[in-house]
């Protein structure tokens, strides 16, 4: 097939890309620059230079493609819409970014009980009301004859395959604990995250490309654990000791900004993958987190 992709030079669009280009799928890349142009080449996609506020070329590409992957932007309407209007009665695929912070609990490091399916109903924060809303709106487009769907990852992990190479909670918390030389986390603790590694979400992708049916909406997660065993985690790693130290949520947005700290950082967001296992075949299989932080790509020094 013929693929077009937005986020082509980014963690996810790069690693899914990769694959797409190893099951034999011509990939087009949106790119900023011709310096990003020449960054995909090497990585086998054909460039199309342009931003997500460039409309019609967006549009242009998605009708010329025989279907589109979204991994630029959870939140640019602007472009889903540019896209859809592409596809609109195509039947071709279109495949959204999402993620899981949609269902997520600002609670400064504290544990929460919820736990989200793919159906479960949910009331997001206001600061993932807009992504919820245009959630919605891809889901609807499957009336306008688009074979739309959604994955909504969880914290992701790993080595990706693209030109960026890792997502940033991992990093960012292998970043301050070097820093402090303690690993840290958002008050106790004990807030929750469920995670997905990039080889098993990439294989999502391909999934829902092949085979999701119109208006399909995924999480997608292997697991979960606290912020504090993922310090822990690090803390081994780093030989620290295992030892990890509380730090205010003031601290932490000094660091990652209030945002960050207060919905990813410090807040839970936990979900299940039930519907892309039961209607995809998705069955995930690398390592787990903590493998991957203790022995993984993070222990053989790929960050920082």
């Amino acid at each position: 097939m013929k693929i077009f992709l937005t986020g082509a030079t980014g963690y996810i669009g790069g690693s899914v890309a990769a694959r797409l280009i190893g099951d034999g799928h011509a990939v087009r890349g949106l790119v900023r620059s011709e310096t990003r142009a020449d960054q995909v080449r090497e990585h086998g996609l054909e460039p199309v230079i342009g931003s997500l506020d460039d409309a019609a070329v967006l549009t242009a590409a998605a009708g010329e493609a025989d279907a589109v992957i979204n991994a630029a932007s959870a939140d640019h309407t602007g472009a889903v819409e540019a896209i859809l209007s592409g596809l609109a009665g195509s039947g071709k695929a279109f495949v959204h970014t999402s993620g899981s912070s949609i269902v997520g609990t600002r609670a400064g490091g504290e544990a929460v009980d919820d736990i989200y399916e793919d159906d479960t109903p949910l009331t997001p924060s206001p600061a993932r009301a807009a992504r919820v809303a245009l959630n919605e709106t891809i889901v609807a487009a499957a009336g306008r004859g688009v074979r739309t769907a959604i994955i909504a990852p969880s914290l992701i992990y790993g080595l990706g395959r693209g030109v960026e190479r890792h997502s940033m909670q991992v990093p960012w918390l292998i970043a301050l604990a070097r820093k402090s030389g303690v690993a840290r986390h958002v008050g106790p603790g004990g807030n929750i995250w469920s995670n997905v590694h990039i080889d098993d979400l990439v294989e999502l992708y391909a999934l829902a490309l092949e085979k999701a049916p119109a208006g399909a909406f995924y999480y997608a997660e292997n697991g979960e654990h606290s912020m504090r065993e993922v310090c822990v985690a690090i803390s081994r790693m780093l030989g620290q000791g295992g030892r990890t130290e509380a730090m205010s949520l003031d601290e932490a947005a000094g660091e990652w900004g209030e945002g960050p700290a207060n919905d990813t950082m410090g807040s839970n967001s936990r979900v299940r993958a039930v519907r892309a296992r039961q209607e995809l075949g998705w069955s995930p299989a690398a390592p787990s987190l903590i493998e991957e932080i203790e022995r993984g790509c993070y222990a053989a020094g790929t960050v920082g």
